[in-house]
């Protein structure tokens, strides 16, 4: 395979660059990002198609993925219970090196085969559930090893990574790769790579949670008022589908704890 995130920079000299010019740059790159995404849409489609189809028959989606790839995965699960509503153990995001690697890196701890299945092992994982393996490169043997033991135990399969034809996606039943190319800073894959797989995490999961009836309309009908940021906008949600003044729809959203409950209350 070409591993097309290890190539040598578009740019040279970048540490003589003025700050003006280093930023036009850095942004010139990040614009190809969304056409790379675009490219891979019909991948997508079929990943979040079996994804949603197993969370409907009691399965969970599960995210592994070591560095930023795992960080990523771990963000996008966290956000899904205070965006969605549902329960914590909807999406889970594994990281290789657990959950101290969210902060600090664990040395060598992607390069281990065996890991992330034990990892997964301990929730239980069964064939209702999908995996996906996140990896920029395509080559890290911890989302390698993960993504062949759950397929032999009957788990679908699909990845995110940022080269073609890698090892990551032939494990993977549903690939997804987005090419993003060299990176600005040569190999630091945070950058492009890291955004497409933000933006394919995005598409993934909110496509699977409006699948499932978590969004009514456009708005987060189920999401946690942990804030008054929600709580001020859950507000706005009743005002708007049952007319109610704001005080009104303030005690009534304070009552069901939700908006959907909130607004099925007055039917």
């Amino acid at each position: 395979m070409e591993i097309n995130t290890e190539k040598d920079s578009n740019y040279n000299g970048l540490e003589s660059m003025p700050v003006a010019e280093l930023l036009q740059n850095i942004n010139n790159e990040d614009k190809t990002v969304p056409l790379a995404v675009e490219k891979a849409l019909p991948q997508i489609e079929k990943l979040v198609t079996v994804v949603a189809e197993r969370m409907r028959n009691g399965g969970r989606l599960f995210y592994i993925g070591a560095g930023t790839s795992g960080r990523l995965g771990v963000v996008d699960a966290s956000e899904c219970p205070p965006t969605f509503g549902v329960p914590f153990d909807w999406v889970v995001g594994i990281i290789a090196g657990g959950d101290t690697a969210i902060r600090k890196a664990v040395e060598f701890a992607e390069d281990d085969r065996e890991q992330a299945w034990k990892d997964l092992q301990k929730f239980n994982i069964t064939g209702k559930d999908v995996v996906v393996g996140i990896a920029a490169s395509g080559t890290t043997p911890y989302v390698i090893g993960g993504l062949k033991k759950a397929k032999q135990h009957g788990v679908a399969t699909g990845c995110i990574v940022c080269n073609a034809g890698s090892p990551v996606a032939a494990a993977a039943e549903y690939p997804v790769e987005v090419v993003t190319g060299p990176e600005f800073v040569t190999g630091s894959t945070r950058m492009k790579a890291g955004t497409a797989q933000k933006l394919v995490l995005n598409m993934l999961s909110t496509s699977v949670m409006i699948q499932l009836g978590r969004v009514k309309g456009n708005k987060m009908v189920d999401m946690q008022l942990s804030n008054n940021k929600l709580v001020h906008r859950g507000t706005r949600m009743v005002m708007a589908e049952t007319g109610l003044p704001e005080e009104e729809a303030a005690e009534l959203l304070k009552k069901h704890g939700s908006v959907r409950k909130a607004v099925d209350s007055l039917r």
